[in-house]
């Protein structure tokens, strides 16, 4: 059977905020043709915030729920998060990533047949820098996120960590092995 009947693998990304998951999941995209990217609706505008989303009112929003438009949903830090059951069909994927908050991982897990989290991780230098450079945060909601970082690490049999304090494509690599070792 070729590659192309299997269903897509849903890889839950996961980690603290400055860990680059939007970097890594899009170079991951970029190094192999059967990975994809989930693009999620988000209630505010499209590409606020650095990422690739689709924009969306409360109100449009509330109808792509009632619709069933979304394979899961959540709401956080004052938004709402969508993952649209198209964006989980595209054609030639075997891994489809998706950006996810890590108090929706047990819903993903429950809505996805196979399913894996990586969860990204980077020192706290690290994300300081990150998060400095983006230039949307204060230094004291920067502190916050940075008192976050560390807790509520996800675990489970089907957490893949991943250090992101290097090189890119060493990320790359080492996420894309774990997540889909090569078979001899």
């Amino acid at each position: 059977m070729g590659n192309a009947a299997l269903p897509a693998r849903v890889v839950g990304v996961v980690g603290p905020s400055g860990v680059g998951k939007d970097t890594v999941m899009e170079a991951m995209a970029a190094a192999r043709a059967d990975v994809v990217l989930a693009r999620r609706v988000i209630t505010r505008a499209a590409g606020a915030g650095g990422e690739n989303s689709i924009g969306a009112t409360d109100a449009e929003f509330d109808a792509l729920v009632a619709e069933g438009s979304f394979a899961l949903w959540w709401a956080a830090h004052g938004l709402r998060y969508g993952v649209p059951r198209k964006a989980l069909q595209q054609a030639g994927a075997r891994i489809v990533l998706v950006n996810l908050s890590r108090g929706v991982l047990d819903q993903a897990r429950a809505a996805f047949e196979d399913f894996a989290v990586l969860s990204l991780t980077a020192d706290v230098q690290t994300l300081a820098q990150r998060l400095a450079a983006r230039g949307r945060e204060s230094e004291a909601e920067i502190a916050a996120r940075l008192a976050r970082a560390g807790v509520s690490r996800p675990a489970g049999e089907d957490v893949v960590e991943v250090a992101n304090d290097g090189a890119l494509a060493a990320t790359v690599a080492a996420a894309l092995e774990a997540l889909q070792p090569v078979r001899a």
